[in-house]
């Protein structure tokens, strides 16, 4: 490995010291500790983060993946390792990390017997895009809507094709009416995104109603959209899988 940087695994003995790369300066947050939990126990289904550390400098990127059996995206791939998470910030831009950090992956995918590995991407925010994942020799298996991309790299052309489901219409409307958010704990800026939507719908005197999704087997059933830990439904349809700005809300609501 190249000397000018580390590569650090996360897990239960050093969760603490470590943190998972998000909000490292708002600890005390939370979402933070709502993150934490939720991480200490996904450790035991399988879980795996690596930060990349520049020596002498500071954390600049993190990949966290799982069994996607265990997975918190709503994709049909048993047998595969699910990427997460993908982030890489600051100056650590442009200098292979990403690609280093999926490689992490891919060998430890291949070391446990799957299939390959697989990750939602999106054309949008708050995931990564498709670019940097096409680039290290995965190949877009699947679409959703409103952007999400479906990406897959089989370590054999035998492997079975990961799939999305179709049915996001009848998901979207099984919240009835009204304004729902949908989350859960696997993101720790989730729970200002929520705060958000209640401050914006408090001010324009709409009820919220909040479900929350505990269990990896609830976002594969029931996430409105493939990003499968926060959404936002009005009447039945997605209105955003992402955090809102006040204007953004008010555009959405059509005021």
């Amino acid at each position: 490995m190249d000397n000018t940087y580390e590569m650090i695994t996360v897990d239960g003995k050093n969760l603490d010291e470590r943190g998972f790369f998000c909000y490292m300066s708002k600890r005390k947050a939370p979402g933070y500790s709502q993150k934490q939990d939720w991480m200490t126990a996904r450790l035991s289904e399988g879980l795996k983060l690596h930060m990349l550390h520049e020596t002498g400098g500071r954390t600049v990127g993190f990949i966290e993946y799982i069994p996607s059996e265990f997975g918190w995206r709503v994709v049909d791939a048993p047998g595969y390792m699910l990427i997460h998470c993908l982030w890489v910030v600051g100056k650590g831009k442009g200098k292979g990390y990403g690609k280093q950090l999926i490689q992490t992956c891919l060998d430890d995918a291949k070391a446990q017997g799957k299939h390959g590995v697989v990750t939602v991407a999106t054309d949008r925010v708050w995931m990564a895009k498709k670019d940097i994942f096409l680039k290290q020799g995965f190949v877009e298996v699947d679409q959703a809507p409103p952007s999400f991309h479906l990406l897959a790299y089989r370590f054999n052309d035998t492997a079975p094709l990961p799939a999305f489901p179709t049915n996001w219409e009848e998901r979207q409307a099984r919240f009835g009416k009204g304004l729902t958010v949908i989350r859960t704990a696997q993101c720790p800026y989730v729970d200002d995104a929520v705060l958000g939507v209640l401050q914006s719908a408090k001010e324009r005197d709409i009820p919220v109603n909040i479900v929350t999704l505990t269990s990896a087997q609830e976002v594969q059933a029931l996430s409105p959209s493939p990003y499968g830990v926060f959404g936002i439904v009005l009447d039945g349809k997605l209105i955003s899988y992402h955090y809102l700005l006040p204007k953004d809300f008010d555009r959405l609501l059509g005021t």
